[in-house]
């Protein structure tokens, strides 16, 4: 493979589709969100995206069972209250370096462009490196009526304080330039570990946006989950501050993905 692929699995007709891009990051907090919202509105799958920019090397699923590095395309036709329809990306993995995540967003855009896409919501985690008592969600738009709509939803905005890094940036940013306007809806997570309580806040802000409802009693669960590895990561760093004399979360870790 010389350069990044999209297969067509399925040819669909879409109208003006909102695109929500969800890749690997921090606490895995947009992937849990965009995957739980798949499964529950029952979204296709519809293309596939390949690329020799992705880490070399294969994802090993459940039963061992090998799967490729990929990105995954759903659509949703006519859902919601407002009966938009939808454009999903999902995935194993994003680019493995600065020019691959650039070949590959364009790659994207490329794509989405092509169905109509004018509006983009990307979603991921912000990392703090320390436990989170009550998740909040923070955004960015790339316009001043986006983030009055942020306000509006009770989205703290982001400040001026760091970038967006990876694919719910780059691709924020390159749209732009093709007139697409969108928002990055980010989930404090302490970030190393999956944060459902980080998604089900990210989840809860973009349903209410987008005025779509989906059933987040299985987050739930991975939240009550998520608060028992807290507990435990807590213990253990609280031991270790205590062998090496120092400050529990001391270190800054604060970056977003």
């Amino acid at each position: 493979m010389k350069e990044t692929v999209i297969n067509l699995l399925d040819e669909v007709e879409l109208t003006e589709p909102i695109f929500i891009e969800a890749l690997p990051g921090i606490g895995h907090v947009g992937k849990l969100v965009a995957e739980h919202i798949i499964h529950e509105l029952g979204a296709t799958k519809f293309a596939e995206l390949y690329s020799p920019s992705f880490p070399p090397q294969v994802f090993v699923g459940e039963k061992g069972i090998i799967e490729p590095m990929k990105n995954e395309f759903y659509y949703l036709k006519s859902a919601g209250e407002d009966k938009k329809d939808y454009i999903i990306l999902v995935g194993n993995t994003q680019g493995l370096s600065p020019e691959g995540q650039y070949h590959i967003c364009g790659a994207i855009l490329d794509f989405v462009e092509k169905y109509g896409v004018k509006e983009i919501f990307t979603l991921g985690g912000l990392g703090t490196g320390q436990h989170v008592e009550k998740t909040q969600v923070l955004g960015a738009a790339t316009n001043e009526e986006l983030a009055t709509m942020l306000e509006e939803h009770d989205v703290k905005l982001r400040s001026a304080d760091g970038g967006i890094i990876g694919a719910s940036g780059l691709l924020l940013g390159l749209g732009l330039s093709r007139g697409m306007n969108g928002v990055c809806l980010m989930g404090e997570t302490p970030g190393y570990f999956i944060d459902a309580d980080a998604s089900k806040a990210v989840l809860n802000a973009l349903t209410h946006i987008l005025k779509l409802e989906v059933d987040v009693a299985k987050l739930e669960e991975r939240a009550e989950e998520t608060r028992k590895m807290i507990s435990k990561a807590q213990q253990m760093e609280q031991e270790m501050a205590e062998r090496m004399h120092i400050a529990p979360g001391e270190e800054d870790l604060r970056y977003i993905g």
